[in-house]
């Protein structure tokens, strides 16, 4: 390994281990910026940008121009669509936040051309391909013995980096051979090539290009390519262009030497920088080992194998959810069982009913109906979903299944914002109760992204043994401290060990051989939980052991909850609907120099962004 990378890898190690627990959610980087130009003979150039970008926790993105009315005149035809989704819609006027599938191209406050879009990516992430067109007007200047193309793709205001920069710019016409036309680019890290691949076409290609670098290209064609140009001069400039490009040339060969000299003096610092992390490494051992010896994992007080019994009486789905999965939150995969199970509950307390009736065709059907119970009067995650499912039935009374299961995929953003709402209230409670520790889940994070750091860094650092060994045996120790930490408190953890009781008691309790089996209307209860745990259909089939005339029993009428799981898929029909309606809304898919500036300022907005944080990311735009 080169001290280049050493040092850098050197870099990047201390930043983040040092820095990790400050990191912002927000990021983005371009896997591939792609500039695609066709000039006209009316001296016009027309660009398409295509970004593929990968995003987090990103409203909106950007790319400013300043404008020079004696480079070119102006910007036109601007558009700018996701591929694959078609052409955002136009906004009539600029806004630091764009609203989803919206894209403005005009004036900003700071009297810059600016193109900036909406991800709708705001709390999540993804890789989007997005398509920006625009047209620079008068672009190419015509002198007597050339006409010349000076254009600045990215300014040193553009705040994303990428993995590559390729392009591809086309000629009006061909010329009589490839060297009439000349070529250069202007990148300040010395990384860049760019040649005329054909008698029309000139193609350049940048890698690992890092943010707030300018990039540009300069072209010297003939003139007949742009007879019709308006930007003309009466004056010979091909030798001057020359001239200025050979002394650019040999000031870029200048600072190549000086920077390999200062690599060889880097060498002796990468030196005294691996001694330097290592004393930190063996610092950090230290700390954790005492850390490790101090801190006591949590067990339940009381372990059971089963549990027959809600743990509290106040407890709803959501609380035993959470609990039953050590507080990490409502992921997609259970929140159509958590879903169908709060409908169960909301009838259960009166507030919905839910009836299985023959439809026209003869087969059963499940109807949610409203009752005069005040929805407004529930709490937390329960609210949430009953607000949902009344916004579902609109101005009528009721509504079926298969008409609640259609808006649920038609409406994949509402529904995504229904789970992280109703993720984040039964977070809430359970810290009001007292059975989660936001502190200690916070640490359990931090030391599981410090691990990740140490390990990644070590499988970097393979080749230095010296240094990803103990990065291997620090990461370790971290993720030990993790696993001891727990998100819930004693009182969380001991009623998680009644959940898991009551779970298994279910599973399993037509193999228990009990004198006394729970009465059938027991299980109406039961199913409620059984629904979000995700073991309905199991449940179903330890009753028919139990109650083998089930079917035929007379207290079951149609709104009964086991007469509606025997009958119907209600449970596996609501997961279905939820778990596509928010992966497909997820996995939809998816800026120096003497130029004229074609790409000035870019980058991104986080979300979501304070007033006065709003400020200061305005005046950082300007500099």
């Amino acid at each position: 390994m080169n001290n280049k990378k050493i040092i850098v890898s050197l870099i990047i190690s201390i930043l983040f281990i040092i820095l990790i627990p400050n990191f912002a959610n927000a990021s983005q980087y371009l896997n591939n910026l792609n500039f695609y130009a066709e000039i006209d003979s009316n001296g016009n150039i027309n660009v398409v940008e295509t970004w593929n970008i990968t995003v987090s926790s990103t409203n909106t993105l950007y790319k400013t121009f300043r404008l020079d009315s004696t480079k070119y005149s102006g910007i036109t035809n601007v558009l700018v669509q996701e591929v694959g989704k078609g052409n955002l819609n136009k906004y009539d006027k600029w806004a630091y936040h764009l609203p989803t599938g919206y894209y403005y191209g005009g004036l900003n406050e700071d009297g810059e051309f600016e193109i900036c879009w909406g991800t709708g990516l705001e709390n999540s992430s993804a890789t989007k391909t997005y398509k920006i067109s625009y047209t620079f007007l008068d672009a190419v200047s015509k002198y007597n013995d050339c006409a010349e193309v000076y254009w600045q793709l990215i300014g040193s205001r553009f705040g994303i980096s990428a993995k590559s920069i390729t392009g591809t710019i086309k000629l009006p016409e061909n010329t009589y051979s490839k060297e009439d036309i000349r070529v250069w680019g202007h990148v300040e890290t010395l990384n860049g090539e760019i040649y005329s691949t054909s008698n029309n076409t000139i193609e350049f290609t940048i890698n690992d290009y890092t943010r707030k670098n300018y990039v540009e290209v300069r072209i010297a064609l003939p003139t007949d390519l742009v007879a019709k140009a308006k930007r003309t001069y009466n004056l010979n400039k091909l030798d001057n262009i020359i001239a200025e490009e050979t002394s650019w040339a040999e000031e870029a060969n200048n600072r190549r030497l000086a920077k390999e000299k200062s690599e060889r003096i880097a060498g002796i610092i990468a030196v005294i920088a691996i001694l330097a992390v290592l004393v930190f490494l063996f610092i950090q051992f230290i700390k954790y080992i005492k850390i490790l010896k101090n801190t006591k994992k949590l067990q339940s007080e009381q372990k059971l194998d089963y549990y027959r019994e809600k743990p509290e009486a106040g407890s709803t789905p959501g609380d035993a959810l959470y609990l039953y999965y050590d507080g990490i939150g409502i992921t997609t995969p259970v929140f159509g069982n958590l879903f169908s199970a709060t409908m169960l509950n909301l009838k259960l307390k009166g507030y919905f009913d839910l009836v299985v009736n023959k439809n026209e065709k003869g087969k059963d059907e499940v109807i949610i109906s409203r009752t005069n119970k005040d929805i407004d009067n529930l709490q937390y995650e329960e609210e949430k979903i009953a607000k949902f499912i009344s916004n579902a039935m609109g101005a009528n009374n009721s509504i079926t299944l298969r008409e609640l299961q259609k808006y649920i995929k038609k409406h994949g953003e509402k529904v995504m914002t229904l789970k992280e709402k109703t993720a984040n209230v039964v977070k809430e409670k359970q810290i009001e109760l007292e059975k989660y520790d936001e502190k200690t889940s916070k640490q359990k994070t931090k030391y599981i992204s410090v691990a990740s750091v140490y390990l990644i860094i070590a499988v970097i650092l393979f080749a230095v043994l010296p240094l990803s060994i103990p990065l291997i045996i620090n990461g370790i120790l971290a993720i030990a401290i993790n696993r001891r930490l727990s998100r819930l408190t004693q009182k969380g953890i001991d009623e998680k060990e009644k959940w898991k009781g009551l779970k298994k008691y279910m599973e399993d309790f037509s193999l228990l051989n009990e004198k006394e089996v729970p009465a059938i209307e027991v299980w109406e209860e039961y199913m409620v939980y059984a629904t979000v745990f995700g073991i309905a259909d199991k449940v179903i089939k330890q009753l028919k052991l139990v109650y083998p005339d089930i079917e035929n029993m007379s207290n079951l009428n149609t709104a009964s909850y086991v007469y509606l799981m025997s009958h119907t898929d209600f449970n596996s029909s609501f997961s279905h609907a939820i778990s596509s309606s928010i992966t497909s809304t997820m996995s939809s898919g998816s800026g120096g120099g003497g130029g004229f500036s074609g790409g000035g300022g870019g980058g991104f907005r986080w979300w979501p962004v304070a007033e006065d944080a709003k400020q200061s990311n305005q005046i950082n735009r300007k500099e």
